[in-house]
């Protein structure tokens, strides 16, 4: 099972995650006959694997657009060359279907392949290797249960030398740690459950966490948020007030995020969108929850509160305010309201808007530039969208508009330029 992210260094091969990303909807329905193919499986033990892999938002890498359900082949392009991902179907020649349950938790386990063969750190074996034995087993055999889908995997086409991958056992070295989840007795049972989903299946630290020049995730910056290279969004911190954090949710408003993919602090676009729509809103409230008061608990780092603006930044700010407000009065009150108070819960609020004000724009920025919606989920099938500004607002107009809703309403965010809208507006939208 692969994410895509993208590691800076020799490890930086790879490790970008679309799981936090990109997968279509095609993919997420399993064939009708799936169950049937392979009935070797206990139907209550393939039910929970089923689950499991939703968690794990398996099918959103192992599934082409429009192709057959984990049958592989997706490309995943980096600055090294190109990733496919596997095929994890049924079938026996060139999926899984001769692996034994074992072999696939050893796999799981340790980021080594049937073979022996060290992964990439593509695939998120620093949190699968937290899934206890038992949960792989059912991912197996829900897996062995699906339809065998023929499809050769295709080879990597990475360049000299990240195509070795002995080289990866310095990386692991430096940053996987085998084990399964522990849990914490001095925690009570949801907050335990929680930390299992997020810091396992759920891998939320590969988007959440910045990686070091090395290329690896950093302990003691865990889920303060970083930028996710190659799809030029930016997944914010869940620790910092500053950064986006959710020190002043509460845990019905994760729960809504995380769940329906809105909430009355906000709503979810980009690859998030992506994993809320392939495997959040498939889990039961009780696990969402869980995870919710996991993430609430995650200390919050010191050093949040917000620095007096510099006179350089107070200057670009007043220089572009004046634009900015007339782009937003003609363009976005009518959904997000003259001061930013939004109409929650479908049109989020503006102002007081962590996520407006990190130290990253690219968000709001990519927002204006291309719209986006919601995913229709379970509790929000109909989702309100935002409509793309790039053919009608100008750059200026962009960062001018930018500017004005980072700064205005008592939002403390720094001003854009013209330039971080340029470059931004030939960004692949995922």
């Amino acid at each position: 099972m692969l994410s895509l992210r993208h590691l800076k260094a020799l490890s930086t091969l790879l490790l970008v995650r679309t799981g936090c990303a990109i997968a279509v909807a095609c993919a997420l329905i399993a064939d009708a006959g799936a169950q049937a193919s392979a009935p070797k499986g206990d139907a209550s033990v393939v039910a929970r694997g089923e689950y499991l892999a939703r968690a794990g938002d398996c099918v959103a890498c192992h599934t082409l657009p429009a192709g057959k359900v984990f049958g592989g082949g997706r490309p995943m392009d980096t600055p090294f060359g190109t990733l496919y991902t596997p095929n994890i179907s049924s079938d026996k020649e060139t999926g899984i279907g001769k692996w034994t349950a074992a072999e696939f938790y050893s796999m799981m386990h340790t980021g080594k392949s049937r073979d022996g063969s060290l992964l990439y750190p593509a695939m998120p074996f620093g949190s699968y290797t937290k899934v206890t034995r038992a949960d792989s087993d059912a991912i197996y055999a829900y897996l062995m249960s699906t339809t065998a889908v023929h499809q050769p995997n295709r080879p990597h086409e990475l360049r000299f030398p990240f195509n070795k991958r002995q080289l990866l056992i310095g990386w692991r070295s430096l940053f996987f740690r085998e084990g399964e989840y522990q849990p914490d007795p001095k925690q009570p049972a949801d907050w335990n459950r929680g930390a299992y989903l997020v810091e396992g299946l759920g891998h939320c630290a590969m988007c959440h966490t910045a990686i070091n020049a090395l290329g690896g995730n950093v302990a003691s910056k865990a889920f303060e948020g970083g930028l996710i290279p190659l799809q030029n969004w930016y997944a914010p911190s869940l620790t910092s007030n500053k950064e986006a954090g959710l020190g002043d949710w509460s845990i019905e408003d994760i729960v809504g995020l995380l769940h329906a993919g809105i909430s009355n602090r906000g709503a979810v676009y980009g690859p998030m969108a992506e994993v809320v729509y392939n495997s959040l809103m498939y889990l039961t409230e009780d696990d969402v929850r869980a995870m919710a008061v996991y993430l609430k608990a995650l200390p919050q780092r010191s050093g949040d509160k917000a620095e007096p603006p510099s006179a350089a930044v107070t200057e670009a700010r007043n220089d572009l305010a004046p634009l900015g407000k007339k782009v937003y009065d003609a363009q976005c009150a009518v959904c997000h309201a003259a001061q930013g108070q939004g109409k929650v819960p479908h049109f989020p609020p503006l102002a007081n808007n962590q996520s407006i004000e990190m130290n990253s724009a690219v968000n709001p920025i990519r927002m204006v530039l291309n719209g986006g919606y919601p995913p229709g989920t379970f509790k929000n099938p109909m989702p309100y969208g935002m409509p793309p500004f790039a053919q009608a607002l100008s750059d200026v107009e962009v960062a001018a508009v930018v500017t004005y809703i980072r700064t205005a309403w008592g939002n403390h965010g720094a001003p854009v330029t013209v330039k971080e809208v340029n470059e931004l507006r030939s960004a692949p939208l995922y």
